[in-house]
């Protein structure tokens, strides 16, 4: 992943993506997880999330 996040980040990253994903959402990547919190994981490890963080004062 180009941008570095931290571990709050991170952690809001891939349960706001869980939730979506458990109301329906497509699944980005292969898997063979059912899990909407293990998919997001996997989701985030490879990168194809499209959020972004924006930073107070950056």
């Amino acid at each position: 992943m180009s941008t570095e996040f931290n571990r709050y980040e991170k952690a809001r990253i891939i349960g706001a993506r869980a939730l979506q994903l458990s109301y329906g959402a497509p699944v980005l990547v292969e898997t063979d997880r059912t899990e909407p919190y293990l998919i997001a994981a996997q989701e985030y490890d490879a990168g194809v999330l499209p959020f972004t963080v924006r930073r107070e004062g950056k």
